[in-house]
């Protein structure tokens, strides 16, 4: 195995972070897997995140828009994915907020519901809506944004 020195694990991880947005909790794990001293990986990121080859604020920037427009999260969803990659909360909700047109959102989560709306065969009404409720939240979304979506596509049919 070879041994990397501090150097050369600045260099790949500036190399690493000019090819897409990383967050903090990423770079640490994989300078970890390295076997790096706790020393050598902070002294690393700081240099990475005052040359701005880190920055929070961006990164989750791009996570949100890139999760709701193209993986269709919801805010739940893409909050609980933040909090796995150690990003604080006072980081990311305002965020949120910024980057998350709400009747885009709203547009989303109703397509969603018609396509799900389509594919389920129920016994009544009751159960369908049972199910694309329960869908919808396994996607993120809070119950208020699915009940105003559930009774506006129930108002179109």
């Amino acid at each position: 195995m070879n041994i990397i020195d501090e150097k050369e694990a600045l260099n790949r991880m500036a190399r690493f972070c000019s090819a897409a947005e990383h967050c903090r909790a990423e770079i640490e794990e994989k300078l970890r897997k390295w076997s790096l001293p706790n020393e050598t990986i902070n002294r690393i990121i700081t240099t990475l995140e005052q040359e701005q080859y880190v920055d929070e604020a961006r990164f989750c920037r791009a996570f949100i828009r890139d999760k709701y427009r193209f993986d269709k999260w919801g805010k739940m969803k893409i909050a609980q994915a933040l909090k796995l990659k150690h990003i604080p909360e006072t980081t990311y909700r305002p965020l949120m907020d910024e980057a998350v047109d709400s009747e885009e959102y709203r547009s989303i989560l109703r397509s969603l519901l018609n396509a799900k709306r389509r594919s389920l065969h129920t016994e009544n009404d009751y159960e369908l809506k049972g199910k694309l409720i329960r869908y919808a939240l396994g996607r993120g979304f809070e119950m208020d944004d699915i009940a105003r979506c559930i009774d506006l596509s129930e108002e179109n049919e």
